[in-house]
C-alpha cells in the first residue's frame, strides 16, 4: 500500500514537536522544581522550641522594664541577636488571656510597621519608635502611629532555683490574643490573619 508523503510529514513533525516539548518540561522542571523546593521546605519543617537564661527573677524589676540581649536567630552571630525587655507580671493589669501563673512578661524591641528597635520611656512608661513615631503603652500594645498590632511577646518560663528563661517569639492582636511569629508590618485583626500566614516552620504560639 503506498504511503502518502504528507502523512509520514505530519508524523514526523508531531513527534519532532512533542519531543521538543517534553524536553522543555523537563528542563523548566530542573531549574523550577529546586527552588520550589527550597521555598516550600520551611513550611514542612518544625523548628523545636529553643529557650535561653535571662537570669533570675529577683534580678527582674515590676514597676519597669530591664533589657535584656538574647539570640533570636542562631548560627548567624551578631546579627542573630535581639533585645527584649522584661518586667514582672502585674496581675492587676497584665489581664490577657493566658497562663496566670506565667510570673514574666518578655517583649520585642523590634517595632511591629517595619522592625526600627523601640526604645521604653520610663518617664512616661511608654515604648516609642524613632523610625515613624509610632508608640506602645506600658503592655506593649499600640496606641498610636502606624503600627499595625502591638509589640511581639516571647514565652518565659521560671526554672528550678528561681532561674528565668525565654522561649519562642509569638505575635498578639488587639486584645492580645496569642499568634505564630508573624513578620513586622502584618496586621492581626480582622482579616489580618487571612491575609497573612503565620511564618512557616515556627511552632505554635505557647498557651
Amino acid at each position: 500500500m503506498p504511503v502518502n508523503p504528507s502523512d509520514d510529514t505530519f508524523t514526523r513533525r508531531r513527534l519532532m514537536t512533542r519531543t521538543a516539548q517534553t524536553a522543555g518540561a523537563v528542563a523548566t522542571a530542573a531549574a523550577v522544581l529546586p527552588a520550589l523546593g527550597f521555598a516550600l521546605g520551611p513550611v514542612f519543617e518544625h523548628r523545636p522550641a529553643s529557650w535561653q537564661p535571662l537570669g533570675p527573677l529577683a534580678d527582674i524589676p515590676r514597676e519597669t522594664y530591664a533589657m535584656r540581649v538574647v539570640t533570636e536567630t542562631p548560627g548567624i552571630g551578631e546579627a542573630g541577636k535581639t533585645t527584649v525587655f522584661v518586667r514582672r507580671r502585674n496581675p492587676a493589669i497584665d489581664t490577657e488571656p493566658g497562663d496566670p501563673f506565667n510570673q514574666v512578661l518578655a517583649l520585642t524591641s523590634r517595632c511591629a510597621h517595619v522592625g526600627c528597635p523601640v526604645s521604653f520611656k520610663d518617664a512616661a512608661h511608654v515604648f516609642v519608635c524613632p523610625c515613624h513615631g509610632g508608640v506602645y503603652d506600658f503592655r506593649g500594645r499600640r496606641i498610636s502611629g502606624p503600627p499595625p498590632r502591638p509589640l511581639d511577646r516571647f514565652a518565659t518560663r521560671i526554672v528550678r532555683g528561681g532561674a528565668v528563661e525565654l522561649g519562642p517569639r509569638y505575635s498578639v492582636n488587639a486584645e492580645l490574643r496569642r499568634f505564630a511569629p508573624h513578620f513586622s508590618g502584618e496586621p492581626l485583626d480582622g482579616i489580618g490573619p487571612h491575609l497573612y500566614p503565620a511564618q512557616p516552620g515556627t511552632p505554635k504560639p505557647p498557651e
